[in-house]
């Protein structure tokens, strides 16, 4: 090929790949039927959405489903999530399948009949919890080879829940593995689990060595074995265990007499069927702790509560118990918690008598059909700290009942016949910090009647009806839950605040204030963090009202308010500045100006990171709505009908949030719309969850369900601004191209080849790493110059804490003799950290800073994902002068910029933002 063609070709080969990119190379960020979220940022985002069921501490999480190809489903997924569930059909894992989730500490797998490669889980050295699931009747085949687990060296939690492990001999479990779990498979007697994991048990296997045991266990879960009826000699031979789970299965405890376990400190035998309690067992083991709920033990004989005095933990909830002997509890010294819900044990509370117990600390005597508790009824449990009574006929409470319970922290009374409370009554207890009231049928509840408590910190109360609250308030007071069917009314006496209430719930269908000194009372909640309303109509927060419910909310972060009232016209949320999560739910916006009252209302909290709508069918969404919310994360829409979205939204696009959730949503079928599938799958910065599962409706008669994203790719054309542009450019660029070629000196066409050369190897993730020389570039117009040198130049250069300690790039003092300035612009922007164009109307009108400028604003579109330009306006200048910077004017809509002409006022944030954007570059160069 002829050297000139060879040129020729050479630059037009970036224009033909840019339009490759622009039509054909997809970002995508829609994974389909794949759900990616933080679940920090909402805590029941799991009520609109499927998500992974989590780990306490695990927040970023992948939830996929129908899955065929297990790779090509985790190339849309992103590397740092914590926690990864995968469901579908696949027949087998491959080698290094998860090997780029560094960050993966939970993995559920529910993958039907399923083989195990030696590699598999390759990298995963963070993982900690490994899954096997399936829910489906038993039992689902699983092969795992000797070694499959050998490279989680940091697992602590092991499941298989509906497999049949059969064919998996010798699995080397990792000596760090605290919990086993076996649920719904296979097993018939103790000892297949010697044959299935070789060191679990000391001696199963010759070739293991005692290095590699499993020293001990947490927890042994073998629940729901229905085959499960054989324990065998030495099956668990000096296996030391904590816990064994034998829930639903068939196997008789006597069996784990010879089954050699070392110890053994907590047996669950819940829902087995037992009619007597286990005393040999329980003497034998010595056990701390001893679960029997869901059985049929109706009697508990004298003779047997010998065997019984190293028990802490005894549960027997739900087996029909009508009485208990007269010394059972003198008989438990070491008993701790006692758990007897969901009995019948009368009318009338009858404990035993005898011996102190010294060591009870907590006591459930819930849904028992309690109706009378006598006075003194728990004096002999002096240690007590829990006392849970809810669901029972209690009717009145005497000032004695509750009588020697000094130390008691937690009482629950919730679900009961109460209709009057007594003065006094919480008098004997000074360490009560938790009092559960709901579902009651009081009326009238004082602040007198709550007193006794020194620090009563969680307070719930609630009535069938109505509900009067008087103050003073428990002084202490964090978190507060009111419920009411009708009415809720607050009476205020003074000005007297909730000092320390963070968490606030209030669920009724009105609410009252009423105050005796002045109709300008309010009540203060200035350490609130947490706000939940239902049912309540939106005038509490309404500008108009003389009397203000919420007033100033200084500290408030989350609220969720559902309502179901007309009356949002004057709902105001101005007193929440520091507001960041924000749930609003069956709020009446159907009437013409419904729009106008959502936009109104985001204006007011511009600090929102989680906007969660629900129920609220707000019409046609544009970017007027959204665009106050710089700092939004989370956007979810749930339950929406006939939903439009503006094509003003695209301007919107770089400031989307980071997730974006629609969750049952019904879309009106307009074509103005169709910027949106190409965003939902082009946005490099969004997820987008559940558009590919939602429909439209050409009209109020369209029930033909018709899928929104099929709609749009079938009866709306292409974007044709976007096409117009892309056409535009390629054209311009290519023409600007040819006319160089005309030019004595071919430095233009070296640097767009070494350009281009530098994207490739960029887009294909290796290449070569230019050296840093500068920190920032700075282009100015001559008439400036005074002003850059004598004022930026040294506050950006002098050290800290005088300046920023930057090193700058200057054209009129580091630029050397002889150099070519186009050349050495170009370098020394390439070779600097950041670029910051110092812009005024004689800057606008300079041929060099012109050039500058156009050469600094091409990246954002040879590389729109990274930020590194900073405008500075030294003077106001119109937007029409701007409209010929094409990429400028798009870069403004960003807010990346300063105006310094009022003054220095702004001065330190714009160091701080320099500051990150250097950050940001520097972080992007060495990616």
């Amino acid at each position: 090929m002829p050297r000139m063609e060879i040129s020729v070709f050479s630059a037009l080969l970036p224009l033909l790949l840019l339009a490759f990119v622009n039509h054909g190379l997809s970002w995508a960020w829609t994974a389909p039927d794949c759900n990616i979220g933080d679940s920090s940022l909402l805590a029941n985002l799991s009520y609109y959405t499927p998500i992974c069921s989590l780990v306490p501490g695990l927040y970023l999480f992948a939830s996929c489903s129908n899955i065929k190809d297990v790779i090509q489903t985790l190339r849309a997924v992103p590397h740092d999530r914590e926690a990864l569930c995968l469901q579908g059909m696949v027949p087998i894992l491959p080698p290094n399948a998860f090997a780029n989730f560094f960050s993966l500490k939970l993995l559920r797998l529910q993958l039907g009949n399923l083989k195990v490669t030696s590699k598999t889980f390759q990298g995963l050295d963070q993982l900690q919890h490994l899954h096997f699931e399936h829910h489906a009747p038993c039992c689902m085949g699983l092969f795992l080879p000797s070694d499959a687990l050998e490279a989680l060296i940091s697992l602590n939690d092991l499941s298989f829940q509906g497999y049949c492990l059969n064919y998996s001999q010798n699995i080397q479990l990792p000596i760090s593995l605290t919990c086993l779990t076996l649920r719904h498979s296979c097993l018939t007697k103790l000892q297949e689990l010697q044959e299935i994991f070789s060191n679990l048990v000391p001696g199963s296997s010759n070739s293991v060595s005692p290095r590699s045991l499993v020293s001990f266990l947490e927890v042994l879960d073998l629940s729901s074995n229905l085959q499960l009826n054989q324990a065998g000699d030495g099956a668990l031979h000096s296996l030391q265990l904590h816990s064994l789970r034998l829930d639903s299965t068939p196997l008789s405890s006597i069996g784990l007499l010879g089954s050699g376990l070392l110890q053994l400190g907590f047996l669950s035998l819940v829902g087995t069927g037992v009619k007597k309690m286990p005393g040999n067992v329980v003497r034998y083991f010595a056990l701390h702790a001893l679960d029997l709920g869901r059985n049929q033990i109706q009697d508990i004989w004298d003779p047997d509560l010998t065997n019984y005095h190293s028990l802490e933990l005894l549960s027997l909830h739900d087996n029909g118990l009508q009485s208990l002997p007269i010394k059972f509890l003198s008989a438990l010294p070491q008993l701790q918690r006692l758990n007897l819900s969901m009995n019948n044990l009368g009318s009338t509370l009858v404990l035993p008598e005898g011996l102190v117990s010294a060591k009870l600390k907590v006591l459930d005597l819930s849904y028992n059909e309690f109706c009378n508790l006598p006075y003194g009824a728990f004096s002999f449990l002096p240690q007590l700290q829990e006392l849970w009574l809810g669901g029972n006929n209690i009717s009145n409470l005497m000032n004695g009942t509750l009588e020697g319970l000094m130390w008691l922290k937690t009482l629950d009374l919730s679900w009961n016949q109460i209709k009057v409370l007594n003065p006094g009554w919480l008098s004997s207890l000074p360490s009560l910090t938790s009092l559960n009231l709901l579902g009651t049928y009081l009326e009238h509840i004082s602040g007198k009647q709550l007193q006794g408590p020194h620090k009563l910190r969680h307070l719930l109360l609630g009535s069938h009806d109505m509900l009067d609250i008087y103050p003073p308030w428990p002084p202490e007071l964090l978190s507060l839950e009111v419920r009411a069917e009708g009415v809720i009314q607050f009476i205020v006496h003074n000005e007297e605040p909730f000092l320390f209430l963070e968490n606030l719930t209030l669920q009724t269908s009105n609410i009252l204030f009423h105050t005796t000194v002045s109709d300008n009372t309010t009540v203060y909640f200035p350490s609130l963090y947490h706000l939940t309303l239902r049912g309540i109509s939106s005038y509490v927060f309404s500008s108009h009202q003389p009397q203000k419910f919420f007033s100033q909310l200084p500290r408030l972060e989350h609220l969720h308010f559902w309502s179901d009232h007309m009356d949002t016209d004057n709902m105001c949320l101005l007193s929440m500045p520091r507001l960041q999560v924000l749930e609003l739910g069956d709020l009446n916006f159907l009437s013409e100006f419904s729009l106008v009252k959502l936009e109104m209302l985001l204006k007011q909290v511009p600090q929102l990171q989680v906007l969660a709508l629900s129920h609220l069918n707000p019409g046609t969404l544009s970017m007027s709505t959204f665009k106050d919310l710089g700092h939004l994360r989370l956007l979810l829409l749930n339950s929406e009908y006939s939903l439009g979205l503006d094509s003003s939204l695209q301007e919107l696009i770089p400031q989307m949030p980071q997730y974006v959730y629609f969750s049952d949503v019904t879309f009106t079928c307009q074509c103005k719309s169709s910027w949106v599938g190409p965003w939902a799958t082009q946005a490099p910065n969004t997820f987008v969850y559940g558009l590919e599962k939602s429909i439209c409706m050409a009209n109020t008669s369209d029930y033909s369900r018709t899928p929104f994203v099929s709609f749009l790719s079938d009866h709306c054309p292409h974007d044709p601004e976007f096409w117009v542009f892309l056409i535009s450019f390629n054209l311009i660029l290519l023409m600007s191209t040819l006319a160089l070629f005309g030019c004595p000196k071919w430095y233009w066409l070296h640097y767009l080849q070494n350009l281009f050369h530098s994207w490739w190897w960029k887009l294909c993730g290796r290449g070569p790493r230019r050296q840093l020389y500068y920190d920032v570039f700075i282009s100015y117009c001559q008439q400036d110059k005074a002003w850059v040198l004598k004022e930026l130049v040294p506050a950006l250069e002098k050290p800290p804490p005088i300046g920023e300690g930057l090193k700058l790039c200057l054209p009129d003092r580091d630029f050397g003799l002889g150099w070519d300035r186009m050349d050495a612009t170009v370098a020394s922007m390439e070779t600097s950290r950041a670029i910051l164009c110092v812009l005024s109307c004689q800057a606008l009108k300079s041929t060099w800073c012109n050039l500058e400028l156009r050469l600094a604003t091409y990246h954002l579109v040879a590389r729109p994902a990274v930020a590194r330009l900073l405008l500075l306006f030294l003077e106001t200048i119109d937007r029409q002068k701007l409209c010929s910077y094409h990429r400028l004017t798009r870069w403004l809509q960003k807010e990346d910029y300063f105006d310094f002409h009022q003054g220095m006022e702004e001065w330190d944030f714009f160091c701080e933002q320099l500051q990150r954007r250097l950050r940001e570059a520097g972080q992007e160069r060495e990616d």
